[in-house]
């Protein structure tokens, strides 16, 4: 049942929102346009903020679904087994979806997704962080890495020392997939969040 579990998470961290929608809705592969990315930025720069919100919402709540999956089969399995391990296993089918080539997102969205679920207060905390930091920075790269530092620290400080752990292997894995954003950053490249006066 353990394996089940985290098989299951992993198929549900591969659902390539950025995909079904684009493909769907407007005909359009967003891994042939803009950063070739299939999380919630890219597509709210290729589709529209419509399109950009129903992605992000779909990834967030990848992550939170998979973190529930031991509570809704009712299994606690053995001592290694917890929700915030099996949410770990959407996050990584995120980046390395199945259904999409492994070439998913960047782990944000589906991060903050098992955050709310291990715990909703911190997860309100960091999205006004990330609005607050997105306003000042117009960087959703820097900003998406700054909110996973500080999700750490405030799990730190929260003596919740599993989900301190985990957060630091989300960090690692937020900031990972963004290095080549950080390259774009340093030689001031990187884009802004312009996308998001758009009307479509």
């Amino acid at each position: 049942m353990s394996l089940f579990i985290i098989v299951l998470a992993y198929l549900i961290g591969s659902i390539p929102f950025g995909l079904v929608i684009g493909k769907s809705f407007y005909g359009v592969d967003i891994r042939q346009h803009g950063s070739g990315n299939l999380g919630g930025t890219n597509t709210f720069r290729t589709l529209g903020k419509k399109a950009g919100i129903i992605v992000t919402l779909g990834d967030i709540l990848k992550g939170t679904l998979a973190a529930s999956l031991p509570v809704l089969f009712h299994y606690s399995g053995p001592d290694w087994f917890n929700p915030l391990l099996v949410g770990l296993f959407a996050v990584i089918g995120h980046m390395y979806p199945i259904f999409a080539g492994f070439r998913g997102g960047k782990a944000v969205a589906t991060s903050a997704g098992l955050l709310l679920f291990a715990s909703p207060i911190l997860f309100l905390a960091l999205l006004i962080f990330f609005i607050c930091c997105l306003k000042i920075t117009k960087y959703v790269s820097l900003t998406s890495m700054l909110s996973a530092i500080a999700g750490t620290i405030g799990a730190y400080f929260a003596g919740e020392h599993l989900l301190f752990i985990i957060m630091i292997v989300l960090t690692i894995f937020v900031v990972y997939r963004h290095r080549a954003n950080i390259t774009r950053i340093i030689n001031k490249t990187e884009p802004k969040v312009s996308f998001l006066s758009k009307k479509k």
